[in-house]
């Protein structure tokens, strides 16, 4: 997964007077691309260690909750359900203050 920032976009927010965080903020959109590729690299973590040999097996969808407002992630899975990710957990529905704290 890459991130493409679109710094031109930021530019354009903050000269209208859009603050860079908080709810509805220019940064706000990264927040769920830097995480999905954050939990990606876990997952990869996890099969590059995992003896049983899992593998990749699409995404779970799951809308989080932030002081960023609500957004839908999509949570990489593994075939036989090893994987548990440690940033954002299997049932977890509400983003750290940690992740997402100006």
């Amino acid at each position: 997964m890459e991130i493409k920032i679109d710094t031109e976009m930021i530019i354009e927010q903050i000269r209208e007077g859009k603050s860079l965080g908080g709810k509805d903020g220019a940064f706000a959109p990264l927040i769920k691309q830097i995480t999905e590729l954050a939990l990606q690299a876990e997952l990869e973590t996890h099969l590059s260690q995992d003896l049983q040999r899992s593998r990749k097996n699409g995404k779970t969808k799951k809308t989080m909750k932030s002081e960023i407002g609500a957004f839908e992630l999509e949570a990489p899975r593994d075939r036989n359900g090893s994987y548990e990710p440690q940033i954002i957990k299997k049932n977890q529905t509400h983003m750290s203050d940690q992740i997402v704290d100006d």
